[in-house]
């Protein structure tokens, strides 16, 4: 008879289960005191910022491993543990240096690639430095002059991921160096170089993996395009070059990594990635209260809370896909971490069927989530129903001008034809109490508002649920950019 109870109570325990509404078991795993926990705790100052290679970035990824471990998520299929490895060579500062055009010093500069160099050669303007620019001219033992990215995109966001592409370029043939012309103000450039002030990471390659010291890169201050104008009207000069090199190492640094099978015996072969980068910038200038650590609790310990609660409910309630989490190192960066994943992935990208990027820079919209990519998709329905579930009004990015799809670890996975937008707090314009806390030191975790993250955590939560329940295979939405790399990812007719 006690066997026979036991059975009965085990059977409703199952039926009851199975008798939650979504809802319900979003709410049961999604709380207020868990949500200040970890975010408390990742935008402490004791982490100083959770800068990419230091001790307290690696503190801040073992708190996410054990967090994982807590909830029962599995680890790494490739390593046994939470952990994938990134190798990134890390430079020193580069030495002051000087530089003039035909015999004027020009002192708006960051040297990009500081090499040996004490030289006067020519200067020769060469457009964008692309491959067709260095038709029919001689370039050899000369500096080339360029414009910031591309013709078709130009401007210093695209300078970053053109650069060794022109320095392959100019090497190629036979230039000394590149000076690239940034068309910015004065208060865009003063944050570029704050940023490049410091040491600076890159992913090990075999061509970064040793110093070049015969070969220099620079970026030149050029507001209002008005040194560009010049040299197309006279696109030669003498330049004047001395340069020093700096010291570098190869570090290793780690992003954090689990899994959740699914429960449905064909569509757990499907995984659905929950992502966020858990690295912020570290110690810097300090504001008016003295204060010098950039605690980053939006950018990105939010995030980071934002794929826990995730992995905390679907240990508990799989859905019938499967659940990747990643957390990603060395954002900040140049979303070092996500580019190595995705071409070093644990599991095949042909199975990533979607990837739900959480990142942030602030709010100032508590009625609103933000989705970067939202109309992208055809998981848009349901992640605007689970926003309004709770009491919140998703909508797509209000600030295009901003390029924010492009400046996340989303866009590395985009790029391989995953369907991959950003889910960030509410926003409706990119100013006011987004940008008063955007990299600075006063995003603490005291200054946000706790009842308006619960909403915010509870609606990625059940958003993740239903794509990962939804029989039908999320996509890019017809004539998207990215739709052909899915086609070809997926061998899509």
């Amino acid at each position: 008879m006690k066997k026979i109870i036991l059975s009965c109570l085990g059977l409703l325990l199952v039926a009851g289960s199975f008798a939650q509404t979504e809802i319900e078991k979003v709410k049961e795993t999604v709380n207020k005191g868990d949500i200040e926990g970890h975010i408390h705790f990742l935008a402490d100052d004791l982490l100083k910022g959770r800068k990419t290679g230091t001790p307290e970035n690696k503190i801040a990824a073992a708190y996410l491993a054990n967090a994982f471990r807590s909830y029962g998520v599995n680890p790494n299929p490739k390593t046994g543990d939470y952990y994938q490895k990134v190798p990134l060579k890390k430079t020193e500062a580069p030495e002051p240096m000087f530089l003039s055009f035909d015999g004027k010093e020009y002192k708006y500069k960051i040297v990009m690639n500081p090499a040996r160099l004490k030289t006067t050669t020519q200067a020769i303007f060469l457009g964008y430095g692309m491959e067709s620019d260095y038709k029919g001219k001689d370039v050899s033992k000369k500096f080339v002059v360029v414009r910031a990215g591309s013709e078709q995109s130009p401007g210093i966001r695209s300078a970053f991921g053109l650069r060794r592409q022109k320095e392959a370029l100019a090497k190629a043939n036979g230039a000394l160096g590149v000076l690239e012309l940034m068309d910015v103000d004065k208060g865009m450039w003063s944050r570029v170089e704050h940023w490049m002030s410091g040491p600076r990471l890159e992913l090990v390659t075999d061509e970064v993996k040793k110093d070049d010291l015969s070969f220099g890169y620079a970026w030149l201050l050029d507001e209002g395009g008005k040194m560009a104008a010049q040299f197309e009207e006279s696109p030669t000069a003498t330049v004047k070059v001395d340069m020093l090199p700096s010291k570098s190492e190869i570090i290793t640094t780690q992003n954090v990594i689990g899994v959740v099978e699914g429960s449905d015996p064909v569509l757990k072969n499907e995984y659905i990635i929950y992502s966020a980068h858990y690295d912020h910038v570290g110690i810097g200038d300090p504001d008016a209260n003295g204060d010098n650590i950039y605690n980053g609790a939006r950018d990105n310990a939010v995030g980071t809370t934002t794929v826990l609660s995730m992995a905390e409910n679907l240990a508990r309630y799989p859905t019938k896909r499967s659940a990747l989490f990643i957390m990603f190192t060395a954002e900040e960066e140049g979303l070092l971490g996500s580019k190595y994943y995705v071409e070093n992935p644990v599991l095949p990208l042909e199975q990533m069927v979607y990837c739900f990027n959480s990142d942030n820079g602030g709010y100032n919209d508590t009625s609103l989530t933000t989705i970067i990519g939202l109309t992208r998709t055809t998981a848009e329905k349901n992640i605007i129903d689970a926003s309004a579930a709770f009491g919140l009004m998703a909508i797509e990015d209000p600030a295009p001008e901003q390029g924010l799809f492009d400046r996340s670890d989303n866009v590395h996975f985009a790029s391989k034809g995953i369907p991959a937008p950003t889910f960030s707090m509410g926003f409706s314009s990119f100013d006011g109490d987004v940008t008063k806390y955007y990299h600075q030191p006063g995003d603490h975790a005291d200054s946000m508002d706790y009842d308006y993250l619960l909403k915010f955590f509870s609606a990625y939560v059940l958003a993740g649920r239903k794509i990962g329940n939804d029989n039908t295979t999320p996509f890019w939405v017809s004539g998207d950019k990215y739709e052909e790399a899915g086609k070809a990812l997926y061998s899509k007719e």
